[in-house]
């Protein structure tokens, strides 16, 4: 921005009584339900919205985003989905679909006043699937996109789960927690507190659990099992066989996302980093940032690393001219899983 003090400046806004923050309504099959979000900084070059992962986590552990977008003089979003955080909580299983999310992201773009000419959607994890869900079903909407840490095929992740990482743990330790998961006893404490050191301090942060930063602290203790679970399984070392999203494949599709997008990875993931380098070449339009002291929270484990790569993409589509015309809008709803998705994924590459 031309004027850092403008970034500042509320003036006119229809957050500014709420500092930012707003509920917008949501219509959904059980009816209207609210979700919050809320405003940081002023910009109407360039709007992110931040899509969390999970599912059923928080925006609360993005909020290292805070000490690095300001300066660089760009708008973002925080936003709980519905079911998380400071949003409604129904208890309604059905809506815990894929495609409902897609939808319920569309509609707070537009609650935000969103356009083509400064929206980009970000996505973590979880907010990954989210994010190429919607860059599928609404292109004519965006302006750029951002996949962090996020394969594009579940059952590669889960591939290189059980044939990369898990060999890395200690063998005793991992046959307790695959028992754990086979009596369906993952409540029982004694399963995080295995995970912890042998895969979470690893892979998902790599730091000892009780130095963890409070923003993901926050967010691991709201996490909504009843979400995670169904959706994901009990834990972030692959998908469940019956979670919903355990056949969900977009390899073949990437080639349809002609969107500038850059793809965030990290030597230490729980996601392949090749696989991910590998998206960004079929990518129209892709690039690809890897954190090579990074693990699936690399915005917190290689910090530096991270944001420069987030910010140079960034601000690059701020000086880039401005979309003159919408793509074409894809007709074909989204599809969470199938069965050809396991065979794609591999191809992509898993390292074994």
């Amino acid at each position: 921005m031309s004027n850092p003090l403008s970034y500042l400046d509320s003036t006119g806004l229809p957050d500014r009584l709420s500092g930012g923050a707003r509920r917008l309504p949501i219509e959904t099959p059980s009816g209207r339900h609210f979700v919050w979000t809320k405003r940081i900084g002023n910009n109407p070059e360039l709007k992110v919205l931040l899509l969390h992962g999970g599912p059923g986590s928080t925006h609360e552990y993005l909020e290292a985003f805070d000490s690095f977008l300001p300066s660089a003089g760009i708008q973002y979003y925080y936003y709980d989905q519905l079911g998380s955080g400071h949003s409604d909580h129904p208890n309604v299983p059905e809506l815990w679909r894929l495609e409902r999310f897609v939808d319920e992201v569309e509609q707070v773009r537009q609650g935000l006043g969103l356009s083509p000419q400064n929206f980009v959607l970000y996505g973590q994890s979880w907010g990954g699937i989210l994010a190429i869900e919607y860059a599928l079903t609404h292109p004519e909407e965006l302006r750029g996109l951002v996949i962090s840490n996020m394969m594009a095929s579940a059952p590669a992740y889960s591939a290189y789960a059980e044939s990369v990482l898990a060999p890395q743990m200690d063998q005793g330790a991992l046959a307790e927690i695959r028992a754990l998961e086979a009596a369906h006893d993952t409540d029982n404490p004694r399963y995080l507190e295995l995970l912890m050191p042998q895969h979470y301090e690893r892979h998902v942060l790599r730091m000892p659990g009780q130095e963890w930063p409070d923003p993901v602290q926050r967010s691991f203790s709201h996490i909504n099992p009843a979400i995670y679970v169904p959706m994901q399984g009990p834990s972030e070392l692959g998908m469940s066989p019956e979670a919903t999203l355990a056949d969900w494949d977009r390899v073949a599709d990437l080639g349809r996302i002609d969107i500038p997008t850059l793809v965030m990875g990290a030597e230490h993931d729980t996601m392949d980093p090749d696989h991910l380098r590998k998206m960004a070449q079929l990518l129209p339009q892709g690039r690809y940032h890897h954190c090579p002291q990074g693990s699936h929270l690399a915005l917190y484990d290689d910090q530096e690393v991270y944001f420069a790569g987030l910010i140079d993409f960034l601000t690059g589509l701020a000086h880039a001219p401005a979309r003159s015309r919408k793509p074409e809008r894809r007709t074909d709803a989204p599809r969470p899983s199938g069965s050809s998705g396991r065979r794609r994924g591999q191809d992509l590459g898993c390292r074994r």
